[in-house]
């Protein structure tokens, strides 16, 4: 199979999405007219801000001695605050680029997302970037690597995102190192096969289409448009209202297929019932394995995130608190991190208490709020997890002053 799949994956501002640009030209993925720095990175606030927010997922086309491949890229963050979409995004490939820049070496999410990429048995091609830097220390660079993940010397690649030095030897490598995807078996006890098993590893909310959820195909093939897919995780069951793949923009296709990475518009208009990794599966190969005994395994997913900084969010008009529910409920669809649930207060009535993996996550989430479903807001001040005796408490509000002698306060120390 003439397909990759693979991450860039690097500490923030160590080049990714500067060198995912440099892929997307090589590979004539995007006209010229189009191309813009950091193309990836779509969301206004990431381009306001500089940083990326969102894994971005793209297909390119690359030919590499008279031979075509489909390269899947997925573009990740490197602030630790958006940490858990490198970890959806490392489930759903092979192999990985481990980018460091060469003037600051490896750093805190280079180690973090280099050992979490191990764990998931992926294929790691260690870049050494911006080799062109007045200040680079490409040597100390290439050691680091060397003594802190094992690399060969050797199979270190030096490449400079801005300029594209290196980064055709990067595309060669993802197609000679990573492996081609491979099935992995659907049932208990049946020994079939072809049958559908995709992994959501994203997803966001469309007026028109309903929940598109961003995949990455195990096994089988997407099936053909007007067909009942379910999703073994929480039992909803949808239809396929389009199919296809990213380049970056959504691209219609005829055919998803196993190992590749794409969407599939499901028609859901209730956001509660898609959730980041679930299983996609057709219902007539449900129905057809229930026949004959067997069982559709769901794949693993992911692990629940642990919010780690919490903060109140109210309508600033008591009557917009139906409007910021929904705004929610929709904007949790991309990006799972996030989590809610309703709270009174005496002062500010009817609101939400919501968790978040950091303070910069924080002010995102609600930057993102007003930007994108224009609801204001007013937020109360960041608090953390504080624990009195057994009793978990995440609203500074409902704490007992008079319980801390006898039970103690602990809050989290990292």
């Amino acid at each position: 199979m003439n397909t990759r799949n693979f991450c860039i994956i690097a500490h923030i501002d160590h080049g990714k999405s500067t060198l995912a640009d440099r892929f997307l030209e090589i590979c004539h993925t995007v006209s010229p007219d189009k191309m813009k720095p950091q193309l990836l990175d779509s969301l206004a606030l990431e381009r306001e801000r500089g940083i990326t927010i969102k894994l971005a997922p793209v297909r390119l086309q690359y030919t590499l001695n008279s031979e075509p491949f489909t390269l899947n890229l997925i573009d990740t963050p490197g602030h630790v605050d958006f940490s858990y979409e490198v970890s959806r995004a490392l489930a759903a490939v092979e192999g990985a680029v481990l980018l460091v820049d060469a003037a600051q070496g490896i750093q805190a999410q280079t180690l973090a997302h280099g050992l979490a990429a191990m764990e998931q048995n992926l294929v790691l091609i260690p870049v050494v970037n911006k080799i062109d830097l007045p200040n680079a220390d490409v040597a100390g660079s290439k050691k680091q690597l060397v003594d802190t993940f094992g690399f060969r010397e050797d199979e270190i690649i030096l490449a400079s995102g801005k300029s594209g030095q290196g980064v055709g030897e990067i595309l060669r490598a993802v197609i000679e190192r990573v492996p081609p995807p491979k099935s992995t078996g659907a049932f208990v006890n049946h020994p079939g096969g072809g049958k559908l098993r995709a992994l959501i590893f994203d997803s966001f909310f469309d007026p028109y289409k309903g929940v598109v959820a961003e995949v990455r195909v195990v096994e089988g093939e997407v099936p053909s448009v007007s067909t009942k897919i379910k999703f073994l995780g929480t039992g909803a069951e949808g239809e396929v209202l389009e199919k296809g793949y990213f380049s970056p923009q959504l691209v219609q296709s005829e055919s998803l297929v196993t190992g590749e990475i794409g969407y599939i518009a499901t028609g859901i208009k209730e956001p509660d019932l898609v959730r980041v990794g679930d299983t996609i599966t057709s219902t007539s190969d449900v129905e057809q394995e229930s026949h004959i005994g067997g069982v559709i395994k769901p794949l693993p997913g992911y692990k629940e995130v642990k919010p780690m900084v919490y903060v109140g969010l109210y309508p600033i008009e008591a009557q917009e608190y139906f409007e910021l529910k929904e705004a929610l409920s929709k904007f949790k669809l991309n990006d799972p991190a996030f989590s809610y649930e309703a709270e009174q207060s005496a002062a500010l009535g009817s609101g939400f208490r919501c968790g978040f993996l950091g303070l910069l996550h924080a002010e995102v989430v609600q930057e993102r709020l007003l930007g994108e479903f224009n609801v204001n807001l007013l937020a109360t001040t960041p608090s953390v997890e504080y624990l009195v005796g057994d009793q978990v408490i995440t609203n500074p509000a409902e704490l007992d002053p008079s319980s801390f002698h006898s039970s103690g306060l602990r809050e989290p120390w990292v």
